[in-house]
């Protein structure tokens, strides 16, 4: 149903969640290995759901089936782990996912990291998680100009509070990009929970 790695405990210090979903055809390995490599560094508990079916419920016929195994995986994470926060992450559909996912519940989700997302699509909106999203200018699978090209600005227009990063290449997730989303993820400040 889903893979957890969590870095060696470091005393009482809590984790920041992240939970990342696959693109359409993946596996929950796939969303693992998007921050297995700065997981260490940067103290991220790394939760990674397989979809029900080739891609997530919403992508096909509305939240459902996966929401309901994703809400019973943070319960069994919470009662074995302290979690300071809770992100959503994921690539292409998962991407779009974790976006959607997050609006919807904006009041639990501290932010969401988007690599190479295709849409946003929450049903409702709730508080003001942060965003970072990332994209391929040569990505000929979910091309820029009508991905995050519209969706960013967007975002912005609707007041979320949105760090973008474009860079050369395609449908992929480079070294700069992972490094630059874990900095993301991990700001200096502490951030409330609730």
């Amino acid at each position: 149903l889903a893979l957890l790695y969590a870095p060696a405990s470091s005393g009482d210090r809590p984790y920041r969640l992240v939970v990342l979903m696959h693109g359409a055809g993946g596996s929950a390995r796939q969303g693992l290995d998007l921050l297995l490599p700065v997981a260490d560094a940067h103290h991220l508990l790394l939760l990674a759901p397989q979809a029900a079916a080739s891609s997530w419920d919403l992508i096909a016929e509305g939240f459902g089936t996966d929401v309901r195994r994703i809400d019973g995986l943070l319960e069994s994470v919470f009662a074995g782990y302290p979690v300071q926060d809770v992100l959503l992450g994921g690539f292409s559909d998962g991407a779009s996912y974790a976006l959607s996912l997050g609006f919807t519940n904006g009041d639990l989700v501290a932010g969401m990291v988007a690599f190479s997302p295709g849409f946003s699509a929450p049903l409702v909106t709730h508080g003001r998680p942060r965003v970072f999203v990332s994209h391929g200018v040569d990505d000929r699978v979910l091309p820029v100009d009508v991905c995050s090209r519209r969706l960013v600005p967007r975002l912005r227009e609707l007041g979320y509070d949105v760090t973008y990063r474009e860079f050369p290449g395609g449908h992929e997730v480079p070294e700069e990009i992972r490094t630059a989303a874990a900095d993301w993820l991990t700001p200096h400040h502490p951030h409330p929970t609730g």
